[in-house]
């Protein structure tokens, strides 16, 4: 059996290995304490769970150099289980993006089981994407020029008592990345979602995660800002992270442990958005000295 530091030893190869294929900045979107943190834990094994490597490539697809991300996610056990990818570019249309993305997980389950295949997905999305912008491209043109006019992102701010569960955890990644949604997920006790994207997903993904029987959870405050251009370019988050921090409290049974909000309140600030802390909590956020 293959061990946790096994894969992440490989993991961190792979990862030295995209940057020397991607080194003008830009080109890779990688936390700069992601690397870091799993190196550490590397060096004292036994304690916490550093965070799943999280990291996003852009692409450059065809004579035109169209630009597609390609979204990475890594299990702790990646490569023997099957890494999170999802691509999307502003040039694709949803139902574009969606084709283009069931190729790709298609051509991954193809591929040998424990084998790192992240640069694979890489040259797919290099090789394949063309077709899907051209008849993106080409459904657009039918559409007039005022209807492209403005564009308004949708952020939403969820609260819940607590999200634990791993099942319910899969179906709000899953959502937010079918929807073209970025944000993040806290889990444990207290659990925050922050989803932001087009009205509509927003609002489609908020029904489909509270249904049928979610009671402990409310949004606590939306956010609309209209822009000129794309609101790709005024998101606050590249992606839809797993957020994990230090915990508190038993890891038991009952899975009942704390997150350190002094650390969520960091990562807010971090991402222009400290005074979302009062509203999410109720009381003002304070960092220790």
């Amino acid at each position: 059996a293959v061990t946790v530091q096994e894969c992440l030893e490989l993991q961190l190869l792979e990862v030295e290995m995209l940057l020397s294929m991607f080194p003008k900045k830009g080109e890779i979107n990688l936390d700069e304490d992601a690397v870091p943190c799993v190196q550490r834990y590397l060096r004292n094994t036994g304690g916490v769970l550093p965070p799943q490597l999280q990291y996003s490539i852009a692409v450059d697809v065809g004579e035109a150099k169209v630009k597609v991300e390609l979204q990475v996610q890594l299990p702790h056990l990646y490569p023997h289980v099957a890494p999170q990818l999802f691509a999307r570019s502003n040039a694709l249309h949803r139902q574009q993006q969606l084709q283009l993305n069931a190729g790709l997980a298609s051509y991954i389950s193809s591929l040998d089981s424990g084998e790192l295949c992240v640069c694979e997905a890489v040259q797919w999305v290099k090789d394949n994407s063309l077709p899907y912008l051209e008849n993106s491209k080409s459904s657009s043109e039918s559409v007039s020029e005022e209807t492209a006019a403005k564009e308004t992102l949708h952020r939403m701010w969820i609260y819940s008592h607590h999200i634990y569960r791993q099942e319910l955890r899969k179906k709000i990644f899953d959502c937010a990345r079918k929807l073209n949604l970025t944000g993040f997920c806290l889990t444990g006790k207290p659990g925050v979602i922050c989803v932001e994207g087009l009205q509509k997903y927003c609002e489609e993904f908020w029904r489909d995660i509270r249904y049928p029987n979610w009671k402990h959870i409310s949004c606590k405050h939306v956010e609309n800002i209209e822009t000129e251009g794309s609101i790709d370019n005024i998101r606050l988050f590249h992606t839809f992270e797993d957020l994990q921090f230090e915990a508190h409290g038993d890891y038991g049974l009952r899975n009942d442990y704390h997150m350190d909000l002094g650390q969520f309140l960091e990562f807010l600030k971090q991402h222009q958005s400290g005074h979302i802390f009062q509203l999410l909590f109720g009381v003002e956020g304070k960092l220790a000295d």
